[in-house]
């Protein structure tokens, strides 16, 4: 694949600069942890903050709820069962969505691989298994190619050529500086970090436990579902 262009790297670089310091941020999103002591993620009563600059959401009639993850994060993989389930009862009016923005260099393998399936449309039948063989297996999955290999093995109607060119993609780089923008204008510092329509985000140091998080969702998108 092509090095990462420029403008991706500036909103690293933004990215690392307005949390809690290069060097421990750096080391703390290679291993896919979370900052307690950053003030963006100190815990709140409420289980959640309010985002300065709301972002964006996709459809305006709905409560959007919006995952923030990294693949190689242990910490996404053990709240995945938590979140499925809520995703699987959640009401109506709730647009649930993911981004996997690479804020860290040895992240973004992983960001190209969710948005390249999510181009070609094979998400449902990647992600669990991506997730468990580099969790439950133990296997890194960081180099494109093997990447590519794995997707084909999947048997979703996807070569390995095809995918590797989604990876490189015009569309895959630009969700990738989207989903970089998003994470910056929301406060994102640790990973998984749930935003609630553009305007609150939540996460495991800022509520408490998964269950909590949970909870924060339920009762935010209601707050919000009944202001519409």
């Amino acid at each position: 694949m092509k090095k990462t262009d420029h403008s991706m790297t500036v909103d690293r670089r933004r990215f690392l600069s307005t949390a809690t310091g290069v060097g421990t941020l750096g080391l703390a999103a290679g291993l896919g942890l979370t900052w307690p002591h950053s003030q963006a993620n100190a815990q709140s009563a409420d289980g959640y903050k309010i985002i300065e600059r709301p972002l964006s959401t996709a459809d305006s009639s709905r409560v959007e709820v919006l995952e923030f993850f990294w693949f190689g994060c242990p910490h996404c993989y053990a709240f995945e069962p938590s979140i499925n389930n809520w995703a699987d009862s959640k009401p109506d009016y709730v647009n649930f969505v993911r981004e996997a923005p690479a804020l860290n260099r040895a992240w973004e393998p992983h960001s190209r691989t969710f948005y390249a399936a999510q181009a070609l449309g094979i998400v449902d039948g990647m992600f669990d298994e991506l997730f468990n063989t580099i969790h439950k297996e133990k296997r890194p999955m960081r180099d494109p190619k093997k990447i590519a290999k794995f997707v084909e093995s999947l048997d979703l109607g996807v070569s390995r050529e095809e995918f590797l060119k989604a990876m490189d993609s015009f569309g895959v780089n630009a969700s990738l500086k989207r989903s970089m923008s998003k994470a910056i204008q929301a406060g994102v510092s640790g990973v998984p970090s749930i935003v609630i329509n553009g305007k609150y985000i939540t996460g495991n140091t800022i509520a408490g436990s998964h269950e909590r998080i949970i909870d924060v969702i339920n009762e935010l998108a209601a707050k919000e579902h009944g202001i519409g």
